[in-house]
């Protein structure tokens, strides 16, 4: 495969999510504002997908696929789709007693996920009642996961980069259709993302038929080969899903603030993950199973050069997003989301949240960059210990900012929290001789430094000239913007061009070369 076609594959499908997505949160944002339901439901709904990222696609994945290639290229594909079988049985026993459990304590746990909002009953109920809705969601989307683990594993990305856009669609559909006949919207959404997690599982059921792929489901038994899948998911659970774990931390916090903050940090990180679900999610799904199907193949020197050049690629992408998005951070959130409940204060408040998000936007990029070097070589423990590193300063770094800045304190933590994570993960590949910047990268890292140099130094005089757009009449301020985004990559594009960050002709190149062994 060539490596950023199957990231552009992944990027294409994520980027169109994305954009549904952000007709989502549009919606919501006019609905429910930044008020208690809305602080509410995104409580809710985040409490399944940290446990989706901890144990489901992270760890699940990690663990999952370098096993699947092993067997699929050693033993052959009827010996690997076996061993998936057995992964279904005791993912599916495993979740399903997770989930009535949780169901069960969800008042007690709350305590510990949103423990300010003990302080309004009414608030907190509500937070319980959603939590409940929302939670088997996460039994469908980690049977998902390893549907997509086993596609991807055979090179075909496109079902599982496309299974989000099915719950984007049923948020917006929960709001047309269900909240006149729900409680509150919030609950009209907790039933959007119940019914979500079904349809992307029937979604990726027919994507593996199509593929020729038929699984059956065996009774659980915990065989050899389960408990080194267990083994190797455990560490991998927290290494993996360490950017949710510090959200998580942040919207704890949060809940301590005064209401609004859980959803002004929710809905900046909407747009923080953007360029981040579509850069970081879609390079490391694409680089994990070119690694392990390299390093298999004794070609260390190829695994080298792969991992140097999705740094290269992602590096090109993310550093422009992030200074754009710090430049231009409250005229995004302005136009995107400041109408209906959602007013001028709630913006500004949102979009510092979002600047102070993007700093870490190149670190949360080169973590995906980076962690696929340790679970290619069926290492998940060195990942989980520098997670704990990142999380335990995350959690200081925000108590030592929120006094001083509130909640945006909270989301320069995160990024502060994540820079240590992608700086200590390059250091230790670099020194156990597993990742070396190649001499092109070498060269290439400064005069991308000075082409994001020169798209800033033009945005910001030119933010500056556009403000009165940019705080005009609704038709007004989407124009301004559409101005400074294509401003931005024109400059960015032609510095690129002539300091030699980066060449079309190689990244065309790199789109049809060939990638994997033979």
């Amino acid at each position: 495969m060539a490596l950023l076609r199957s990231i552009a594959t992944v990027g294409g499908y994520t980027f169109l999510s994305r954009i549904l997505g952000f007709v989502r949160d549009v919606m919501i944002a006019a609905v429910l504002g930044a008020g208690p339901i809305a602080d509410a439901f995104f409580v809710a709904f985040r409490f399944p997908n940290m446990f989706r990222s901890l144990a489901a696609e992270g760890a699940f994945s990690a663990a999952f696929v370098p096993m699947f290639a092993s067997r699929s290229a050693g033993e052959g594909r009827a010996a690997a789709l076996a061993f998936a079988e057995r992964s279904l049985a005791l993912l599916v026993a495993a979740l399903v007693v997770l989930t009535v459990f949780f169901m069960i304590i969800m008042p007690w746990a709350m305590y510990a996920i949103a423990p300010g909002f003990a302080a309004n009953p009414a608030k907190f109920e509500l937070v319980i009642q959603l939590s409940r809705i929302t939670f088997p969601y996460l039994l469908f989307i980690a049977l998902v996961s390893l549907l997509g683990g086993i596609l991807n594993s055979l090179g075909r990305f496109a079902p599982m980069a496309a299974a989000p856009m099915l719950l984007n669609i049923c948020l917006i559909g929960a709001l047309f259709v269900l909240v006149p006949l729900t409680t509150s919207p919030g609950h009209a959404l907790a039933w959007g993302v119940a019914v979500a997690g079904i349809g992307e599982f029937l979604w990726l059921i027919w994507a593996c038929r199509s593929a020729g792929i038929k699984l059956k489901l065996p009774r659980p038994r915990l065989t050899a080969d389960m408990r080194v899948l267990l083994r190797r998911m455990a560490p991998a659970a927290v290494g993996a899903g360490v950017v949710q774990f510090n959200l998580l931390v942040s919207s704890i916090l949060a809940s301590l603030l005064v209401d609004g903050a859980v959803s002004y940090l929710a809905y900046a990180d909407r747009v923080n993950q953007l360029p981040l679900g579509v850069i970081g999610a879609a390079v490391g799904t694409a680089l994990l199973p070119l690694l392990a199907s390299q390093l298999r193949a004794g070609q260390a020197e190829a695994a080298m050069d792969s991992q140097n050049r999705a740094l290269e690629f992602a590096l090109l992408l993310t550093v422009p997003a992030a200074a754009a998005l710090v430049v231009l951070a409250h005229p995004i959130i302005t136009v995107l989301f400041q109408r209906g409940a959602f007013g001028a204060a709630e913006a500004a408040a949102t979009g510092t949240a979002l600047a102070a998000y993007a700093v870490g936007l190149p670190a949360y990029v080169m973590v995906k960059v980076f962690v696929p070097g340790f679970f290619a070589r069926e290492d998940t423990v060195t990942p989980v210990r520098i997670a704990v590193w990142s999380v335990l300063a995350n959690v200081a770094i925000n108590l030592a900012l929120m006094p001083v800045l509130g909640h945006v304190g909270l989301a320069l933590g995160t990024a502060l929290a994540a820079w240590l994570n992608a700086i200590m993960l390059g250091w230790i590949l670099h020194r156990r001789g597993l990742f070396v910047l190649d001499d092109r990268l070498k060269q290439r890292l400064p005069r991308l430094a000075l082409a994001t140099i020169a798209m800033t130094a033009a945005l910001v005089p030119a933010a500056q000239a556009l403000a009165a757009w940019l705080h005009g009449t609704g038709s007004q301020r989407v124009t301004g913007l559409v101005a400074l985004v294509v401003l931005g990559l024109l400059v960015f594009g032609f510095s690129a061009q002539i300091m030699g960050a980066a060449r079309l002709g190689e990244l065309r190149a790199m789109l049809r070369r060939p990638q994997q062994p033979a």
